[in-house]
Parts: C-alpha cells; sequence; structure tokens
C-alpha cells in the first residue's frame, strides 16, 4: 500500500485505535498493525508527532507513566475526541461510497 493513502486519515485512525482504551505510543502503533493484518505499519516519526497535535487540538489526553520500567506517555480520548472520532467515521463513509460510485463498486 502507497505510504500517501494514510495521509489525511492518521489522525481518525490514532481516534479510533485510541476508542477502546487508553495506551501509550508504541503500544497504538503496535496496535494499528494488527487491526490493519499488517498493512498499516506506520513509523514512530509519523505517529508521535500526530499524537502531539491531537492533544494540542484536546482530542486526546496524554500522562505520564511507567509501563514495564519505562517511562512512557499513555493516551486517551477526550469527550470533544469522541466528537471528533463520529465525525471522521461519517466522512469517512460519505468519502468511501463517493469513491466506490465513481469505481464501478457495487454497494
Amino acid at each position: 500500500m502507497k505510504p500517501d493513502i494514510v495521509r489525511g486519515h492518521l489522525d481518525a485512525l490514532l481516534l479510533a485505535t485510541l476508542a477502546d482504551g487508553p495506551l501509550h505510543g508504541y503500544a497504538i502503533i503496535e496496535a494499528l498493525q494488527a487491526r490493519s493484518g499488517g498493512v498499516l505499519d506506520l513509523p514512530t516519526g509519523s505517529v508521535y508527532p500526530a499524537l502531539r497535535r491531537l492533544e494540542r487540538a484536546r482530542y486526546i489526553s496524554g500522562r505520564w507513566s511507567i509501563v514495564g520500567g519505562r517511562r512512557r506517555r499513555t493516551y486517551q480520548l477526550t469527550r470533544a475526541g469522541r466528537q471528533e472520532l463520529a465525525r471522521e467515521r461519517a466522512d469517512w463513509s460519505r468519502f468511501t461510497a463517493a469513491i466506490g460510485d465513481v469505481l464501478g463498486e457495487s454497494r
């Protein structure tokens, strides 16, 4: 899969990954990879800046914790993040339906 395909959807992917509960940064990357069947193998250089951006936007909150003896930042969705995820999911549904129509896929 082309890396450019993920661009523009990374925030929604991260929010969806956190919808099930708090995770630290590397666990988010592992969850994305597992949930996508290995298709999404995102570099930390893409994920961590996006997490900081989502935190600044108040869609997620982060706190420092000790995991396995290591200090890690754990993130969780905020109420605003859940609302944003709902918007992202609705936009995604409209987008994929429109692309399917153009490419000739039946619904």
